[in-house]
């Protein structure tokens, strides 16, 4: 869902505005935004909003005002989606220039796909990341602790750590790294720190990623469950991919898979359902929202009536019906009507010529993004 409309100074304007005024108007439980980064220099896109670590103009702030007034018109909560993108930020994205390297918990460079041609694109693309030090995870600490007590005074409900699909939150360094707990422990003291510096009914949640049961990171992702709930959050967000495997957007690895699991989780519309339903067994009274793959009423009902989520969430149908909840909620509707159908966005032949898995995904990112500018500036919008 990221908009990529933001302004040159990385701030939101009156195409968010009427985007999410829309959105606001649709009967959604909650809005929750795409992403904002914590750090100016390090951006996922090139139109990427993000939140200044020094202070900002009075147009600026009331920019992010409206922003979050729009969303909110009608009484729906806002909850700001906030991350970093670590090695995944492209040259050019943000103020770091575009020979500047992005911090990352390793210098390890990002893989979009085999062969000498997705090497060399890698390269001029993205680069090799600089390690982080003790120094830079602090920074990084308080840029997210910053970013959140901005977003709470100019009016957003809450904020979502955003710790999924190959994001920075991957620490292995010193006491942030080793065993499942130290490399938990950035967000949890983001967490902590930011607690201190919002108002009590701020909400606080987390997007992470799910793992396989049969992973050997699996039940470290568990204790890591345990130890964000027992930390406070409002809300757990199970998702999955990263630009590598776009599994988030129904695309991957793992696509033509046929084992029985696969088979098994493919039957059903949402793409982490058995994860989610895991954690729900280990975890059942932490809040979980569960998105990627429901189109219809019929997906939705299933994943709360077999207890894998209590909130559903919903990306790409809300960009083509933005009033899906209406399509859904109102009974005048029969269940084979109250759904969206979507195709999937073709991969570029040349992607598939040289095997750059990274574009497949990329090019659904990039039609939804359009599919937003076009609702942003009033116009209808449509399925691929």
């Amino acid at each position: 869902m990221a908009e990529a409309m933001a302004d040159k100074n990385h701030a939101p304007h009156q195409k968010f505005t009427r985007a999410y005024g829309e959105w606001g108007r649709g009967k959604w439980g909650a809005l929750l935004t795409g992403n904002v980064q914590v750090d100016p220099r390090d951006l996922g896109n090139f139109a990427d909003p993000a939140v200044p670590e020094s202070g900002v103009s009075k147009g600026q702030l009331d920019a992010w005002k409206q922003y979050a007034a729009a969303c909110q018109e009608q009484g729906t909560p806002a909850i700001a989606q906030i991350c970093h993108p670590g090695r995944q930020s492209p040259r050019g994205a943000g103020e770091r220039g575009i020979f500047g390297a992005p911090v990352a918990p390793s210098p390890i460079p990002l893989n979009i796909g085999n062969g000498y041609a997705a090497c060399i694109i890698r390269k001029i693309a993205f680069g090799t990341p600089k390690e982080m030090t003790d120094f830079d995870i602090k920074h990084v600490i308080q840029q997210f602790v910053n970013c959140a007590r901005f977003l709470a005074e100019c009016g957003f409900a809450g904020v979502e750590l955003h710790a999924a699909h190959g994001y920075l939150f991957n620490i292995r360094s010193d006491k942030y790294g080793g065993s499942a707990e130290a490399r938990a422990r950035i967000v949890l003291d983001i967490i902590q720190e930011t607690r201190a510096v919002v108002p009590k009914t701020f909400c606080i949640g987390i997007k992470l990623n799910s793992a396989d049961h049969r992973a050997s990171d699996f039940e470290d992702t568990m204790q890591q469950i345990g130890l964000f709930a027992d930390a406070g959050i409002d809300f757990l967000e199970v998702s999955g991919g990263t630009y590598e495997d776009p599994t988030m957007v129904g695309r991957g690895l793992q696509d033509e898979a046929t084992s029985e699991s696969n088979q098994r989780t493919a039957a059903r519309e949402a793409f982490f359902f058995d994860f989610a339903k895991q954690t729900r067994e280990r975890f059942p009274g932490l809040i979980l929202m569960l998105t990627g793959g429901f189109r219809s009423r019929r997906g939705i009902q299933a994943a709360l009536k077999g207890g894998a989520c209590d909130i559903v969430g919903i990306g790409r149908p809300a960009v083509v019906c933005p009033n899906f909840p209406e399509l859904v909620m109102d009974d005048k509707y029969t269940d084979d009507e109250a759904r969206v159908v979507l195709g999937k966005v073709p991969t570029p032949l040349w992607a598939r010529i040289l095997q750059i898995r990274v574009l497949g995904g990329g090019a659904e990112t990039q039609f939804y993004a359009a599919q937003i500018r076009r609702l942003a500036v009033g116009l209808a919008t449509h399925a691929p």
